[in-house]
């Protein structure tokens, strides 16, 4: 079993910034994919962002292209999500997925899910 638990989160004003972690522990015997998604009230879960295990092949949505910043360490099996320029609209539960394979957008491809945590941004 591998479990995946996210941190970072909170309230934070327009223009502000956030950086997030997610830590994997159990029994990790691969490499794996690591992505991010978000949920807002009411609205489905969406594709934030990916890198492979490499760390050198990242993938962002349109949304925050140019803002948010994926990396990760593999000696700590820990990758974060830099968050600049937060706007309102950023608002929504974060969660950290693990995929086995490669990275992809797409959420019922992911192997192993975090809790969440959630993201606040005021105008």
């Amino acid at each position: 079993q591998v479990q995946l638990v996210e941190s970072g989160g909170g309230l934070v004003q327009a223009g502000g910034s956030l950086r997030l972690s997610c830590a994997a522990s159990g029994r990790i015997f691969s490499t794996y994919a690591m992505g991010w998604f978000r949920q807002a009230p009411g609205k489905e879960r969406e594709f934030v962002a990916a890198i492979a295990w490499s760390g050198g092949a990242t993938t962002y949505a349109d949304s925050v292209k140019g803002r948010f910043t994926v990396s990760r360490d593999n000696a700590k099996n820990t990758v974060y999500l830099q968050m600049n320029s937060l706007k309102p609209e950023d608002t929504a539960v974060y969660y950290c997925a693990l995929r086995w394979r490669s990275a992809t957008m797409i959420p019922n491809q992911y192997d192993v899910w975090g809790q969440g945590t959630q993201v606040t941004v005021s105008s």
